[in-house]
């Protein structure tokens, strides 16, 4: 079959980000299709992707959905009706038969399935559509798979289907349309290590979508796609796992495997600021880390009890230091508005974050309320929702003793005479001056420029 796989993530704050979702996707099915991938972010935007959907003429359109809404109360936002509209775009030009899929539609299958106008929903991961095209290519039913939902089979299940114990490799063409974007703004690009999270935090999805039980990948596999990631031209790579340090001796053995490689660009990862064994940080230094984003979230212990995190302050210290000595730029990403949030917790994390050297810090506010998450949990036990609550809209958890107002202004206040801490994203100002940045030849995240 023809298959013509759509990126329509156009958030560029504050910084464009590759649709590496889409590649793994294309691995599963290459062997079997006909596969072309087009991105929202090519010259030309919409117009460029109804031409391609004339031009290649496809069996099966896909969608991938990466974000539904910005998921900050401070600058709260969906991404879906600009999809929505080029759905109905491509419904004027095309009777292809869409069907969308992507870690933003697991939150929500039903609901966006409906409010996009799609044919079919893919929940779970992309690489089950190779089951799904198996079937239609052969006239079969497919709506008994696992994960499968239309509009007129409302029976899929809200959370997704199994994880797969068979993943297929990667499939990166540096030559397809959409990768010169990326190389040209910013020129960073990106890749996993594994997929799963084992860590309990009351807000994340990531188990939802990705399953408890971490599933190594081969670090030869993974250092044989960063160089070829390379030899395309990028200047960056980061490892977009949930924390790419949640199991140190498989990630220590992906570093080595990146020396081996030969790999000369920098890169970076999320990492968990808990205590790791000694000369951590400084193996993955010497295999080209260069950016380490902590995944701090709060700076005050009984917050961090309530998030669920397996660390401390003492441990974010320790992590932070640790990253200083190996010679690694180090950001901090907090988000605040917790169960328990006070002026006084606030203030803690605060003055701890202020207590920081040589960093960035960027400063969220709320929670966003999703499926199947512990949160959600406790909004209905303290009546903050209703039991039957879809939260497709999206909902914010409000803490007893502290509005998000509250939060907002006094984050903004002592953010005032720091020009390395950012509240949210850093808007469109931000955003400007990466761009600027990125235009005279500068590659990565860029964020090192604020660290004081």
């Amino acid at each position: 079959m023809k298959v013509l796989l759509i990126s329509p993530n156009a958030e560029t704050r504050p910084y464009p980000v590759y649709p590496l979702g889409l590649d793994y996707v294309a691995g599963a099915i290459k062997d079997r299709h006909q596969i072309w991938i087009t991105d929202i972010n090519e010259p030309g935007g919409a117009d460029t992707i109804l031409a391609r959907v004339k031009q290649t003429d496809p069996d099966i359109i896909g969608i991938s959905i990466r974000n539904v809404d910005t998921t900050d109360a401070a600058n709260p936002g969906t991404y879906l009706s600009e999809t929505r509209d080029l759905v109905e775009k491509i419904r004027k030009i095309s009777q292809t038969p869409i069907i969308i899929g992507g870690s933003g539609l697991n939150m929500f299958p039903r609901a966006i399935l409906s409010h996009l106008g799609a044919d079919y929903a893919l929940t779970g991961e992309g690489e089950r559509l190779a089951a799904f095209l198996d079937r239609l290519s052969q006239n079969k039913p497919v709506t008994d798979l696992p994960g499968v939902i239309t509009p007129d089979n409302r029976a899929g299940a809200l959370t997704p289907p199994a994880p797969l114990n068979n993943l297929a490799k990667r499939s990166f063409l540096p030559d397809r349309p959409h990768v010169d974007y990326y190389l040209r703004h910013g020129g960073m690009l990106n890749l996993q290590t594994k997929r799963g999270c084992c860590f309990q935090c009351i807000y994340c999805t990531y188990p939802d979508i990705e399953g408890r039980r971490m599933r190594l990948f081969d670090p030869a596999e993974v250092a044989r796609q960063a160089r070829q990631l390379q030899d395309a031209g990028a200047g960056f790579l980061f490892v977009t796992d949930s924390a790419f340090n949640a199991d140190p001796d498989h990630s220590l053995a992906v570093a080595r495997a990146f020396a081996r490689a030969q790999l000369t660009i920098p890169w970076g990862a999320y990492i968990a600021p808990a205590r790791m064994p000694k000369g951590y940080f400084s193996a993955l230094a010497k295999a080209g880390m260069t950016h380490a984003e902590f995944g701090t979230d709060a700076f005050c212990d009984p917050i961090l009890a309530q998030y669920r995190k397996p660390f401390t302050c003492a441990d974010i210290f320790a992590a932070h230091e640790a990253a200083l000595d190996a010679g690694i730029y180090a950001a901090h990403f907090f988000l605040l508005g917790a169960p328990g949030e006070s002026e006084k917790t606030l203030e803690t994390t605060l003055d701890n974050a202020a207590a920081l050297k040589k960093t960035a810090c960027f400063f969220f506010t709320g929670i966003r309320i999703y499926p199947g998450t512990r949160v959600r949990q406790m909004a209905v036990e303290e009546g903050q929702i209703r039991q039957d609550a879809d939260l497709f809209e999206p909902v914010f958890y409000r803490p007893e003793q502290i509005s998000a107002e509250q939060i907002q202004t006094r984050v903004t206040e002592k953010a005032r005479n720091r020009i390395n801490w950012i509240v949210g994203s850093g808007g469109d100002q931000s955003a400007q001056i990466i761009s600027r940045l990125h235009s005279r030849g500068h590659t990565g995240p860029l964020w090192e420029y604020l660290v004081r």
